[in-house]
């Protein structure tokens, strides 16, 4: 990884940041992310429902707006 790009780990469930031990523990219900880095950094936008914690569309994300946030990478 160049510069200051990190990975993050993500409970599938929650959504919510979690260690790196519980992601090797529970590597089913994990999702490891990329962040940081880049020239663009901060400037691409991404939704995540906060229920699943999964990526969701642009419309989804207007959709759902309560239950949606929205991230700058």
């Amino acid at each position: 990884m160049a510069g200051n790009e990190h990975e993050v780990n993500r409970s599938a469930k929650s959504g919510r940041f979690v260690k790196e031990s519980t992601a090797k523990r529970q590597p089913e219900t994990t999702t490891t992310e990329t962040v940081g880095g880049g020239e663009d950094r901060g400037e691409r936008e991404v939704n995540r429902s906060a229920k699943t914690g999964k990526f969701v569309t642009d419309t989804t994300a207007d959709l759902h707006a309560s239950t949606t946030e929205t991230q700058k990478l």
